[in-house]
């Protein structure tokens, strides 16, 4: 197993690109193992709406990165306290959901370092009931990759604040996560280490019963086609909030000029249909803002420029323009 050295990169939407661009590109008669370690980023899982797994007001105001990966599972906050592993290998049917395999290996070293972690349930892996690692994988024909987090030094008040989902009126088909109890591995060492020496031991002991340890960097042109891939996929909106499932918002709010209830659906991250209900006394019908919202990109900025030439209280009175984006797009009361 040949180690692919990431040369200290910690953009997520990077690693992530590195991630598959190894699954697809690499020798296939060698399996890889990648480290990395993010910037504060959430990462989602394929399968997720990103507004169901955000606290996107926090997410903005922090600059926390928000990038949606290629593998399913639930969504997880990364920072320069959390190690994530890749395990880059041919497919195998038997291999594909068996996070047994995979994780056994970290396990094995997390135990020689006096921490008692095992798998549980089908793909964390816990420490006295503390969640400390989740793990997902992804297939294509011919190659696989079972990937996981290790929260060893992470701000978990920042977990929790990031994940604090605010607008939570949603209704879509994605794959919903669900919180566990998390904990860091340092809370379970004798002494005291950096995320940095844990990453130096964990790859050591992974490393032991083999005779050799090949580090791999890429060339210049590898690296050139990865920012490509970073490019054209994993740094768009398109990707990281467009790809989320259909859904669909409902909110209402009363104003000093009336009440407005407002139901919208999002398809492919635009809004695909737009109705205004209330009853508030209006110059102008609002079916016009309701033609003129449609198709745009469900998107904070996109709708706050949008909205900036129209005067709002033509149609519904007395309401700030701040507070009518932020029923259109904001957090629930």
């Amino acid at each position: 197993m040949i180690f692919i050295h990431n040369e200290g990169i910690t953009d997520p939407h990077v690693n992530l690109a590195l991630e598959e661009y190894a699954l697809r590109n690499f020798d296939y008669d060698h399996d890889y193992l990648l480290f990395y370690i993010n910037e504060p980023s959430i990462i989602i899982g394929r399968n997720q709406n990103t507004l169901e797994e955000i606290n996107h007001e926090y997410v903005e105001e922090k600059g926390i990165h928000v990038v949606r990966r290629i593998s399913g599972g639930g969504a997880v906050y990364h920072d320069t306290g959390n190690l994530n592993f890749s395990f880059i290998t041919d497919y195998d049917k038997k291999s594909l959901n068996n996070f047994k395999k995979f994780t056994a290996p970290i396990v094995r070293v997390l135990n020689t370092m006096g921490i008692d972690a095992e798998l549980s349930g089908r793909n964390d892996l816990q420490v006295d009931r503390r969640k400390i690692s989740g793990n997902a994988q992804f297939s294509s024909v011919d190659r696989m990759f079972s990937h996981g987090t290790l929260l060893f030094d992470s701000d978990l008040n920042e977990v929790t604040n990031a994940l604090d989902v605010k607008m939570s009126k949603i209704e879509s088909k994605g794959h919903k996560s669900v919180r566990s109890r998390v904990a860091n591995i340092s809370e379970f060492l004798d002494g005291s280490m950096d995320t940095q020496t844990f990453r130096k031991k964990l790859l050591e002991g992974l490393y032991e019963d083999r005779d050799e340890f090949e580090i791999y960097h890429l060339t210049e042109a590898e690296w050139e086609e990865v920012h490509a891939l970073k490019d054209e996929k994993y740094g768009l909106w398109d990707w990281n909030f467009g790809k989320s499932p259909k859904f669909n918002i409902q909110r209402s709010r009363r104003f000093d000029a009336g009440e407005i209830d407002l139901r919208l659906d999002v398809a492919e991250g635009h809004i695909d249909n737009l109705k205004i209900y209330g009853d508030f006394f209006g110059k102008e019908p609002v079916d016009q803002l309701e033609n003129y919202l449609e198709g745009v990109r469900y998107d904070r900025q996109e709708i706050e420029k949008l909205i900036e030439p129209i005067n709002i209280e033509q149609y519904f009175g007395a309401v700030p323009k701040p507070d009518f984006i932020e029923l259109v797009y904001g957090a629930d009361e």
